[in-house]
């Protein structure tokens, strides 16, 4: 995770917690409860951060109010510190806190009910995952009317010939405007050979491809092919494969085999009846899935994890995998998958599909409201807030202005008469007027060259996009005076961000650099860091069985693990050697062997002609990490110490008083 995704995780985790929720009516709330240097906190804002964190979630685990309250007052410490600082005030904070109160105010950007028919719609669509394919016929989403037509025309004698019973994937190799769908050649120095997807885009869902593709290919029938579907790209002649019930996130398993065509030990043949092998001992032993794994997995990412792979969803995957995943049932085992890869042994762990639409409503609306399809809900909110506002447009003087201007306007290089009267009002409020010279400024800094537009439709265009603008900037302006709830999150990000970076430059960078205070603390606390038993072991895996026993002799010879990498590399032996610590549970074999001093075992594998050789060279008992080895943990332990010291100081700059009277009262309504 990058510092940026970091960042952005830990604000939102922080402003999840501070969130206000329902207000109490108990009068006493809104009396001082806590002082920390000169900032007074109410019991109300303590008992919103409190209740939202506590009493009306689950996601977060509970405290009790005397626990929850230690940790506010440090929060509040930190955020009263990066305030004296003035960290408030540096463009950069200033700039971040803008972006995220940008994301904050969509909500109040669209209509309620649009987007609600919206969010239904999309979680019915949900519950499926499509497979389909496409032919593309471009068409620039301003283009003439003449060229408009020139397309569909073409997109419907397509889907005719397909109709007819013309191979849907030869078409769109020859026809789609989609270059993914055909197959290249390769050109030395250029490029590599492509083999094309003839059309085919695999499984997807909901929110996956965009508003107007996804309408289309949901409106169409399991084995149909629609009518041409218009997008940004163009018109879409498109054939749904199947629909089936949505996997959600899946979470699998596998055995993963890489074909090399440069390695003739790897190749396509030998690795496949490899896998047939593997598979053939996994599903008669299914118990020892996590053996077979740390066996064969070529996937050295997931070995550590069983083969478990990150949850995914189906368009993240190859479609040649999440067909064998739909075939399953949980712990199930496919037999091997071919992919460009190579071979795949899938076992299903699990899918979580969509939940009811209660758990699943408020993440639809984000995504609609970040979607294409958010812009049906603008325009009927921007009618809204214009309503709200007593908005009020003169169409005569924007229909004046729009005549005065030709056709350079198209070539990006418009510049306004001279008569033109540049004070006349376009539209206003009670408190606020925009004029014709407002609008000119903003075609000066908008205009770009056209192809297919006439000036009059490009400058029409362009006025909507600043109508639009202007009214969402006004409302803009007005939300922390009328939503209080907005104010109050927005202050949660203000607040979080300076603590993010003041815990960065106090506590994070500090520990990090301070090379001497880690190795003091090590030094104070080596004894929490230790190795349990392990090994140092020899690990020869021999490929040929012609030479296993020359190996072994070796191995019993004593020779030193720089000198055999040498003797397999002049003989070409087609072995490999490892030479590492292993403690219980790294490795199969390594267990399986007796941890004595010049142990010497092998292990022939019931799927392939190779064998491992281990070899135990040294036995270690429980001892401590060297600090090299415990610098991560080290790290964040001396973090938590210099944190809690810079606590302390933060305590005597900012004495805290506590009005224990009210305490117990916030204290007993909980208990009730």
């Amino acid at each position: 995770m990058t510092r940026k995704q970091t960042r952005k995780a830990w604000l939102i985790a922080l402003c999840l917690m501070m969130m206000p929720s329902l207000l109490l009516a108990q009068s006493y709330t809104k009396k001082t409860l806590i002082t920390i240097g000169d900032k007074e906190i109410s019991v109300k804002e303590f008992m919103d951060t409190y209740e939202k964190n506590n009493v009306n979630t689950d996601v977060i685990d509970k405290k009790n109010v005397d626990e929850y309250l230690s940790l506010y007052i440090d929060f509040k410490l930190k955020v009263a510190e990066a305030e004296n600082l003035k960290m408030d005030t540096t463009p950069s904070f200033i700039k971040e806190l803008n972006n995220y109160r940008q994301q904050l105010a969509k909500p109040y950007f669209s209509n309620d009910d649009i987007t609600d028919e919206l969010v239904k719609e999309a979680y019915e669509r949900m519950q499926y995952d499509v497979n389909a394919a496409h032919i593309l016929i471009k068409c620039d989403v301003n283009a003439v009317p003449a060229d408009t037509m020139a397309a569909y025309k073409k997109a419907m004698s397509i889907r005719e010939r397909a109709m007819k019973g013309e191979d849907f994937g030869a078409l769109a190799a020859e026809l789609s405007d989609d270059p993914s769908a055909r197959d290249y050649e390769e050109i030395p120095g250029v490029r590599k050979a492509y083999k094309g997807n003839h059309g085919e885009l695999g499984y997807f869902t909901v929110f996956d491809m965009v508003y107007p593709f996804e309408t289309g290919v949901y409106n169409t029938a399991e084995g149909s092919i629609s009518m041409p579907v218009r997008s940004s790209f163009g018109y879409h002649i498109i054939k749904v494969n199947s629909k089936t019930p949505a996997l959600g996130y899946i979470r699998a398993a596998h055995i993963f085999l890489a074909v090399d065509s440069n390695d003739p030990t790897k190749n396509d043949s030998i690795v496949k009846i490899k896998a047939e092998n593997i598979y053939n001992e996994v599903i008669n032993d299914d118990k020892n899935w996590t053996d077979y794994v740390r066996r064969y997995s070529d996937d050295k990412g997931t070995i550590a994890n069983n083969g478990v792979l990150s949850p995914f969803r189906v368009n993240q995957i190859v479609p040649e995998f999440i067909s064998a995943v739909k075939s399953l049932e949980p712990n199930q085992i496919a037999a091997p998958v071919k992919t460009d890869f190579g071979y795949h042994i899938i076992k299903l762990v699990g899918t979580t599909t969509p939940g009811t639409f209660e758990y699943e409503q408020e993440k639809i609306k984000e995504k609609v409201e970040r979607d294409m399809r958010g812009q049906l809900s603008e325009e009927i909110a921007m009618k809204r807030i214009m309503k709200d506002n007593d908005f009020k447009e003169n169409n005569k003087v924007k229909d004046a202005f729009i005549a005065t201007i030709d056709s350079t306007i198209i070539e990006a290089k418009y510049q306004a008469d001279e008569n033109v009267n540049v004070k006349q009002v376009l539209f206003s409020t009670k408190d606020k007027s925009w004029t014709v010279q407002d609008f000119i400024d903003y075609i000066y800094a908008k205009q770009k060259r056209q192809g297919f537009m006439t000036p009059a439709a490009y400058a029409y265009q362009l006025y909507d996009n600043f109508l639009q603008q202007e009214v969402f900037a006004y409302e803009d302006s007005k939300l922390e005076n009328k939503y209080p709830e907005f104010k109050a999150l927005v202050q949660e990000y203000h607040d979080g961000i300076l603590l993010f970076s003041l815990m960065e430059n106090e506590v994070w960078n500090k520990a990090a650099q301070d090379s001497v205070g880690l190795q003091d603390y090590y030094e104070r606390n080596k004894s929490s860091y230790m190795w349990n038993d392990r090994v140092k072991a020899m690990l020869v895996t021999c490929q040929r069985q012609d030479n296993v026993e020359e190996i072994k002799n070796l191995l019993v010879e004593g020779i030193e693990v720089d000198s055999l990498r040498n003797y397999l590399r002049e003989n070409k032996s087609q072995a490999s050697a490892r030479f590492s610590y292993y403690q219980k549970g790294d490795n199969v074999n390594v267990d399986a062997t007796e941890w004595k001093e010049g142990t010497i075992a092998l292990y022939p594998s019931k799927v392939d002609n190779s064998t491992q050789i281990v070899k135990i060279v040294e036995v270690r008992q429980p001892e401590a990490k060297t600090f090299k080895e415990a610098r991560g943990l080290v790290t964040s332990g001396y973090q938590a110490e210099l944190e809690q010291q810079w606590l302390e100081q933060l305590r005597e700059k900012y004495p805290v008083t506590i009005n224990e009277k009210l305490l117990n009262k916030v204290k007993e309504n909980y208990n009730k």
